[in-house]
């Protein structure tokens, strides 16, 4: 007879999944394993999260481009002409 019951591990796994966590597998220094989990624990500490978020946001993140407009947004348009001349184009004969 075989057991098709889901084990312990896999109901744990899917009741996390539920709640919007992920399992992320990462490799680091041996010197560096406390300080992840640590970092680990402070995001999902509902005290800590935000502030955590917001230092490894600030020191760690690379920004990200909000596209186009927010580039267009943050341009330097001092000095440039943003007018241009209305130009009706060639006359054609019909």
């Amino acid at each position: 007879m075989t057991n098709t019951d889901p084990s312990p591990v896999t109901k744990w796994r899917k009741h996390r999944q539920r709640q919007g966590f992920v399992r992320v597998e990462i490799q680091v220094r041996k010197e560096d394993a406390s300080l992840v989990r640590d970092v680990a624990k402070a995001l999902v500490d509902p005290e800590r999260e935000t502030e955590t978020r917001a230092v490894l946001r600030e020191k760690i993140a690379a920004p990200r481009s909000g596209g186009l407009k927010a580039l267009l947004a943050s341009a330097p348009l001092d000095g440039i002409d943003l007018e241009r001349s209305r130009d009706f184009g060639r006359d054609v004969p019909r």
